[in-house]
């Protein structure tokens, strides 16, 4: 027995248990922290739960109005807290929006698409500022003339803004100067005296949650364009969990399975190249976490598609093993020609799916281009351990001098 190629392979067995754990349950050391995959990898809305919808552009749009109205969406979007949106561009005047977590898709959408073009008009139906000369706004509560809390959005204009508030406010005196979202008058003040410090309090709200609604919408400013939602579509938080328990359980017992049949039918170099394997799931989950990446269940069916093409790398790597063992060469001699005889196929079979993978990112949309990434990531990890961490390792187990048996080798 060759000592040192043995504690090499006890080490990386033992790595490969370490890392497997830290990735799974996560590992805190003081300030240092590493998140389980389970944590790190976002869910889309097919396996959390949420609110789909495509909205459409009315009328005459240009790509920049759909881009500025990307913008504000995804501003009112972090402004109300939801986690992991999707908010992007479909064609050349519709948008695609995915909130997880959330239950009231049509109050959702509605107030994502709300135009909220916020004018201030003077009696002569002249517009004075708009939403546009707003800096700031809050809701917050107020006292109305009775000393009763009120709900109100405060105002705080540029300084442009202020300037025409207090001009109008000046010329105005004893009149009224109308507040208007998407031409709906929401309040309609009294001018006492000249407002000079650059702020305007809106009032008639119904409730707080109206209030802030009110206070994101101006914020995050008005939309360039009108958007009608064309297709929503709610997705329950159980039927996404119980889809994703699912799709686990199908990978998990088709992982087994294939496993089992390398070990059965390759023997040693089977154990091989299901130890390459639990690597390569590792790698793909790990590049998934940094990338990022948003899974959805046409990702799982990448994943575990992406572990197909990873078994069959190594069937041919192996066949080509078996036939040079059969021709009469060593074992040493064997392999090595074995994975130089095989490399071409295998290249070449992986580089004619990451073609397809580019041309469905591309041309393909929303869960069509979560495939192509999963699919493409696993094909990349693949390579890498079918050609490169698969012989290492059978190298190393060759080198242990544990036995030489033909037999072992699937012969």
């Amino acid at each position: 027995m060759n000592v040192k190629n043995t504690v090499k392979f006890i080490a990386l067995i033992a790595i490969i248990v370490i890392v497997a754990y830290i990735m799974l349950e996560g590992l805190s050391i003081g300030k240092f922290e590493i998140k389980p995959v389970s944590k790190s990898i976002r869910q889309g809305l097919d396996l959390k739960g949420g609110v789909y919808a495509v909205m459409e552009g009315q009328g005459k749009v240009s790509p920049d109005d759909i881009s500025k109205a990307i913008s504000v969406i995804d501003n009112r979007v972090n402004a109300l807290g939801v986690t992991e949106p999707v908010i992007v561009a479909e064609g050349s005047n519709r948008i695609r929006v995915e909130l997880p977590g959330v239950s009231d898709p049509e109050s959702a959408i509605n107030f994502l698409g709300q135009t909220a073009q916020l004018q201030f008009v003077g009696p002569d139906d002249k517009v004075i500022l708009t939403g546009a000369n707003v800096k700031d706004s809050k809701a917050v509560v107020g006292k109305d003339s009775n000393g009763m809390d009120m709900p109100q959005v405060t105002l705080e204009f540029n300084g442009e803004g202020s300037k025409k508030f207090a001009d109008a406010t000046a010329k105005y005196i004893n009149q009224q100067i109308s507040i208007v979202l998407d031409d709906k008058i929401i309040s309609a003040p009294v001018v006492q005296s000249q407002i000079t410090g650059g702020q305007a309090v809106i009032t008639g709200m119904e409730d707080f949650d109206e209030a802030s609604k009110l206070a994101v919408q101006v914020r995050s400013g008005a939309l360039p364009v009108t958007l009608k939602p064309i297709e929503i579509r709610t997705v329950g938080p159980t039927l996404g969990q119980d889809a994703l328990t699912k799709s686990l359980q199908a990978g998990i017992y088709g992982v087994l399975i294939v496993m089992l049949f390398m070990l059965v039918y390759y023997r040693l170099p089977g154990l091989v190249a299901d130890i390459a394997l639990a690597i390569y799931i590792m790698i793909t989950f790990a590049v998934f976490a940094l990338l990022k990446v948003t899974m959805t269940l046409p990702g799982i069916a990448g994943i575990i598609l992406s572990i197909g093409m990873a078994v069959d790398a190594n069937v041919i790597i192996f066949e080509r093993i078996k036939e040079e063992l059969k021709s009469g060469k060593s074992l040493r001699a064997s392999i090595e020609q074995g994975f130089h005889r095989a490399l071409i196929a295998v290249v070449d079979s992986n580089v004619t799916t990451l073609i397809a993978c580019v041309v469905l990112f591309y041309l393909g949309a929303g869960s069509i281009k979560g495939f192509a990434v999963t699919l493409a990531v696993g094909v990349l990890a693949s390579m890498l351990t079918a050609v490169a961490i698969t012989k290492h390792i059978l190298n190393t187990v060759v080198g242990m001098n544990i036995t030489k048996n033909p037999k072992l080798f699937g012969l």
